[in-house]
């Protein structure tokens, strides 16, 4: 799904940078250069709510969209209180996902 989805963001004109848990984007996010954290909320090693957590410490002006297939455990764990942030509900319509990162982009 990463593969697919970094596919379908890029094609929509956004350059992307996938990793495959948490532990790996934090030195990424640390370089600055990035404008929106796309997260799984269940990811090894890291969940994507303290990801974002860390990430807001990095680059405290990053949006964050959350993905999860569990959005009533999401939001009771604080998701939606990330500041910036957004969460998206598996299954969701790639159109959903890009007008999303489009809306985020452009505030």
């Amino acid at each position: 799904m990463r593969a697919f989805l970094a596919k379908a963001i890029e094609r929509a004109g956004y350059e992307v940078e996938a990793v495959d848990r948490g532990t790996a984007a934090l030195p990424l996010i640390a370089t600055g250069t990035f404008d929106l954290l796309l997260t799984d909320i269940v990811m090894p090693e890291m969940d994507g709510i303290e990801l974002a957590q860390r990430a807001a410490a990095l680059a405290p002006h990053m949006q964050v969209v959350f993905i999860t297939g569990f959005a009533a455990v999401a939001l009771s764990r604080g998701a939606g209180k990330t500041p910036n942030s957004k969460v998206l509900s598996k299954p969701f319509h790639l159109r959903e996902l890009i007008s999303e990162i489009e809306r985020m982009l452009a505030a």
